[in-house]
């Protein structure tokens, strides 16, 4: 066990050096030349904090190390003019300034002072264990995390080892992740980087501390994450943490999720023990609590703080401020999963119908009980829509509506994906709300804790659409190299969605446009009235508006998916639609194409008009069954128009599981991508009705053998050289799901609006964690 402690007159003895200084001569104020990591330390240090003793190497090593190379020029020149969009560029000047810096010669004089204050840390042989962590001069501020885009080097011993972890840390000031973020926070190319030498903590236990919920955004809460052993298994998501909620106040515990995992000897492989154990106590939750809130005090913000506990105390080993807080809120909220989180009623609230949170937000409003569409006609912008279940085409009611609640359905439910896609809280599986709510009874929906409660009369009336709402100016932008797109399927919603940090749109759903093209009609109705250019002009209209906005991402626009009992309430459906036992696995998707393609072809006639102006619009075809039906499926396209627009990109949806074992016979075909549609993956692999609230505890996206078929899809249509993405809800709703999917290696993930944010930090720290797992065992 390392010693944490020296005696307070040697360390008075030692002067400032010129190019290092311990924690306790710095402070905040030191950003400048100690970095964002190095001054918090400093703080913590100077205001008493338990915190491990270290020094930082300071900027001016730095500087002095490149101007004694006389490569500063060469350097300049490689960033020059650097446009950080172009990722052929960016990597390519990423490469040469790594070099650079990489290979500088530290002078002896700095050397010389580097080695001195690293022997007084102590040690074996005056060889202590540390820890070299970059500290930018931007990294950790209240405006620009940089969070984990800096190296870190852990259990670093001897001299030379640590010179040259500091040229490392040096180095990994010009990844190409750090030179786009800094253009896009209108920083400098170049950057000077200080570097934190810390003594390691032999950690027994370790993990982080928000002091504000950064899900939630409630200030009320302090979330703590931890696990057995060294905090970086945490911070890289190599392991899953225990989770603790307290509440700031009274320190009392709101939620407990326990992992129950330990280290096996010296691997990093973790053992399930028989029982829960807890890695913190009561005691240990109400040590770090108070720690935490004594940081926050002190640095006047929220703040997110690494700790370390081994047999000696428990310490801070880094600290900074949470920046991706805004609307924050005082009161608890719900988890993103609809999990319950002390959400408390006022007592005068009654709670009159419960259901499953479907779609995030409160919204309250006047009740509108609906038996079908056309009882719709009366209904007015603002009310809460309440039916028995939606399908599509409800959605022009769905609009209108503050909030939505049914009777039936499930978290893929019709109801369920579109009040998502339209940032309207949604509560669904109630059984009874048609029947308990009565009309213009004034209610408030809680889309995340799944309850419908009576509103007084003076009840705020918050934002009907809060997707709808300006994007909040991002802290930072994180750049990962999975591709995050969107789900769409509101036109009305492009321009506000393509400014926000998304990469492309995923799955522009087809229905919702179509509905707006049909009037309420069904489409071969209208193609028999002799309608059919006039369908392909308002479908063009919308679909154009969406690819202006988020040219040249790419759109993957997935055709009509209609089922047959969906398509028969349309005017008209009763001649033109089967009467079938189970439409969820009938006439529907690629099948329907191959025996209506008189019906497939006024898309693709849209598609291509909208692709002679804007050619990022790609065509997706969803519940392919088999080989054959896809070839015949992809004539029609080929015979069209359509099939001769050059650079076409043609996506099959992985729903059915067949699709497992025809990856390459779709890749011969011209197949060059696959979209994952978890929600009927999942009812395909599981069985389940997803429609169905009485199966609701059966349907789960997380089940090992849906994860399985996933990890199949992925590595065979990898082998088959096919690009492959999901647009199912499951990320949306499931945090969790992107460390998974990142693990498989899917190029790209679509989530709803209301989850871009989360969802790239998601990626972003599941990516870190499998860049740390690949060193370690390299």
């Amino acid at each position: 066990m390392s010693t944490l402690s020296r005696p307070a007159a040697e360390a008075r003895a030692v002067a400032p050096g010129k190019f290092t200084r311990r924690f306790d001569q710095l402070d905040r104020g030191a950003l400048a030349i100690a970095g964002g990591k190095g001054s918090n330390l400093a703080e913590l240090t100077r205001a008493g904090f338990p915190v491990p003793p270290g020094f930082v190497v300071l900027v001016s090593a730095y500087e002095a190390a490149l101007a004694a190379s006389e490569m500063g020029p060469r350097l300049s020149a490689a960033l020059e003019d650097l446009n950080v969009d172009d990722t052929d560029a960016l990597q390519a000047a990423a490469k040469t300034a790594k070099e650079i810096v990489s290979k500088l010669e530290i002078p002896e004089e700095i050397a010389r002072e580097i080695t001195s204050a690293y022997q007084r840390l102590g040690g074996k042989d005056g060889e202590p264990l540390v820890a070299a962590r970059s500290s930018a001069t931007a990294e950790d501020a209240p405006s620009a995390s940089f969070a984990g885009m800096f190296e870190s080097f852990l259990q670093v011993r001897g001299v030379e080892s640590l010179l040259g972890r500091i040229r490392d840390c040096w180095a990994s000031s010009y990844s190409p992740r750090v030179l786009f973020y800094r253009a896009k926070q209108s920083m400098p190319t170049e950057m000077p980087v200080a570097v934190v030498v810390q003594q390691m903590i032999e950690s027994e236990r370790s993990g982080i501390i928000f002091t504000a919920n950064p899900a939630t955004h409630d200030t009320s809460s302090i979330v703590i994450e931890a696990t057995w052993g060294l905090g970086e298994a945490i911070v890289q998501g190599q392991v899953t943490p225990d989770r603790y909620v307290l509440d700031k106040k009274t320190l009392g515990v709101r939620e407990m999720k326990i992992a129950a995992t330990r280290p096996v000897g010296d691997e990093t492989a973790r053992q399930r023990m028989a029982g829960p154990e807890r890695v913190l106590s009561d005691t240990d939750l109400t040590t770090l609590a108070e720690l935490a809130i004594r940081a926050e005090s002190h640095f006047g913000a929220p703040q997110d703080l690494e700790f370390a506990i081994d047999s000696t105390g428990t310490y801070l080993t880094q600290t900074r401020p949470i920046t991706t807080l805004s609307g924050v809120t005082d009161r608890p909220q719900t988890d993103v999963d609809g999990g319950r989180s002390g959400v408390a009623h006022p007592a005068a609230a009654q709670i009159l119908v419960r259901g499953m949170g479907a779609s995030p937000g409160t919204a309250t409003g006047l009740v509108r009980v609906l038996t079908d569409v056309a009882s719709g006609k009366e209904m007015k912008q603002g009310e809460v829509l309440v039916a028995h279940m939606t399908s599509p085409d409800w959605v022009p009611l769905m609009r209108r509506a503050v909030a939505i609640v049914t009777d039936a359905g499930g978290m893929t439910s019709h109801a369920a994906i579109v009040s998502r896609e339209l940032g309207v809280p949604c509560v669904v599986g109630t059984r009874d709300a048609t029947r308990v709510l009565r009309p213009s009874l004034r209610v408030t929906v809680d889309g995340s804790a799944g309850t419908i409660t009576e509103a007084g009369s003076a009840a705020r009336e918050p934002s009907p659409h809060p997707a709808k709402a300006e994007a909040r100016p991002a802290a930072g932008r994180v750049v990962t190299a999975t591709r995050l797109y969107v789900n769409l399927a509101d036109p009305s919603q492009a321009e506000s969605v393509a400014a926000q940090d998304v990469d492309g749109v995923g799955l522009l759903r087809a229905e919702f446009m179509l509905l707006e093209a049909l009037d309420g009609a069904h489409p071969k109705q209208l193609l028999a009235e002799g309608k059919r250019d006039e369908i392909v002009r308002k479908l063009t209209e919308p679909l154009a508006r969406i690819a202006a906005a988020f040219h040249p991402r790419p759109v993957i626009y997935r055709a009509m998916d209609f089922r047959s009992n969906e398509f028969r309430v349309l005017r008209g459906g009763e001649t033109h639609e089967p009467v079938e036992a189970n439409p969820m696995i009938g006439y529907r998707g690629c099948y329907r194409y191959v025996e209506e393609p008189e019906l497939f072809g006024v898309e693709l006639a849209a598609l291509q008009e909208v692709r002679k102006r804007h050619d990022n619009v790609h065509l997706m075809i969803p519940f392919v069954r088999t080989e054959w039906e896809l070839r015949r499926c992809l004539e029609v396209v080929n015979r069209s128009p359509l099939g001769e627009s050059r650079g076409l990109q043609r996506w099959v949806m992985a729903e059915v599981p067949s699709v497992i074992w025809r990856m390459k016979d779709y890749a011969a075909l011209g197949i060059t991508a696959v979209s994952i549609g978890s929600n009927d993956l999942t009812q395909l692999v599981l069985g389940v009705d997803r429609d169905n609230e009485r199966l609701a505890s059966l349907y789960d996206e997380r089940d090992a053998a849906v994860l399985a078929a996933i990890r199949e899809i992925v590595v065979r249509a990898h082998e088959a050289g096919m690009t492959v993405s999901i647009c199912g809800q499951a990320p949306s709703v499931h945090p969790e799901y992107a460390d998974f999917l990142v693990q498989q290696g899917i190029d790209s993930i679509s989530v709803v609006p209301d989850a871009i944010e989360r969802t790239r930090v998601n990626i972003a720290r599941a990516e870190q964690r499998v860049l740390l797992e690949r060193r370690r065992l390299a």
